[in-house]
């Protein structure tokens, strides 16, 4: 288990699936966590779950003010702050032909600006604080897979990979490490209709050399050890944690998608 111990990590999205798993592990490596999300009944619920350690802010990460907002409260709270931990996103489907500017403006609103917001607001906290830091981007298999009719999200994780590498290369010189996990398909409430339609999760399993679908604690170990000490020589780097999927290809979800829009109609 990944040694946290002393550290305090702001966990955006921190009260449900993934961010939750990440917020579980922290604080199981004895580290202090504020989660963040915009609802605060699922804040409240989570942060009784998690128990001494947690506390909670309520946050929007496509808000600048907000932002900036959550890393003032995790360091009034806690006194300072090490880690961040970017999970917030938000998903989207269709041909990409079809596709209107909008909702490609509102997935790279939530997945890239706001994950850029956090990264910034932590970032000048980690510098001004001089004792270094460590962030770590929740990206997706998507970001380095095609995956057809996901284009808006395949693009937003592509560019925060991107991202990743830039802040891992300004930020070195004050100690600060940024890294991306990519996790394949996993357990969330955000990935539930993948997960959940058999059409769209044998596809999944089909391409996983380990083939069973993910849990939020195997990537909560993983960005565990990304905060830690132990990878104090690590930045600028992706890992998929993805039973193997990225070694293969893209899943064609496009039978899922037609499936849901006949559902509708």
């Amino acid at each position: 288990m990944a040694n946290l111990s002393g550290k305090v990590v702001l966990v955006t999205a921190g009260a449900t699936g993934i961010g939750f798993g990440c917020a579980e592990k922290i604080l199981a490596g004895g580290g202090r966590v504020m989660i963040c999300a915009r609802r605060e009944e699922t804040l409240v619920d989570a942060a009784e779950r998690l128990g001494e350690g947690a506390a909670f802010v309520v946050c929007d990460v496509t808000d600048d003010a907000s932002a900036d907002a959550a890393v003032a409260a995790t360091t009034e709270r806690f006194g300072r702050i090490d880690g961040l931990v970017n999970c917030a996103g938000t998903g989207s489907g269709g041909p990409i032909l079809d596709v209107p500017t909008e909702e490609l403006e509102r997935v790279l609103d939530t997945n890239l600006k706001g994950a850029f917001r956090c990264l910034r607001a932590a970032g000048r906290a980690m510098r001004d604080a001089g004792e270094g830091g460590s962030i770590v981007n929740i990206s997706s298999i998507a970001g380095a897979l095609t995956h057809p009719w996901m284009s808006s999200y395949c693009i937003s994780k592509a560019a925060l990979d991107m991202l990743t590498r830039c802040a891992a290369d300004e930020l070195g010189e004050h100690g600060i490490r940024v890294n991306s996990v990519l996790p394949g398909i996993v357990e969330t409430p955000l990935a539930a209709v993948l997960s959940s339609q058999e059409v769209s999760r044998e596809e999944y399993l089909r391409l996983m050399p380990i083939s069973r679908i993910g849990r939020p604690e195997d990537i909560g170990s993983s960005v565990a050890f990304l905060l830690s000490d132990e990878t104090s020589w690590m930045t600028g780097q992706v890992f998929a944690v993805d039973g193997g999927h990225t070694i293969r290809k893209g899943p064609d979800l496009r039978p899922l998608f037609q499936q849901l829009a006949g559902a509708g109609e």
